[in-house]
């Protein structure tokens, strides 16, 4: 296997990982796990900046992307209630 075959597969790896994480972010009802889909699609993004080699991309996505936009959102999710509210 040479290089470019190994690129081309993992390109269609890390393709097929982003379409899956994003279906399963989309078609999950827990926020909770929802969230935590959406941080698995940054990560495989990050990965593919890397591969593009644009590594500061890559850790910008990882960082942002993955960790901070996670924990916001966990923390928007804990400081909300379940309840409807009816006026």
């Amino acid at each position: 296997m040479n290089f470019m075959e190994f690129f081309w597969i993992l390109q269609v790896l890390i393709g097929i990982g982003l379409l899956v994480s994003a279906i399963v972010a989309i078609r999950f009802k827990n926020l909770i796990m929802a969230v935590i889909a959406m941080a698995v699609f940054s990560l495989i993004l990050s990965l593919e900046f890397y591969v593009l080699q644009a590594p500061d991309v890559a850790i910008a996505e990882a960082g942002v992307g993955a960790c901070l936009t996670t924990a916001m959102y966990l923390l928007a999710i804990k400081n909300t209630t379940d309840e409807e509210v009816i006026e």
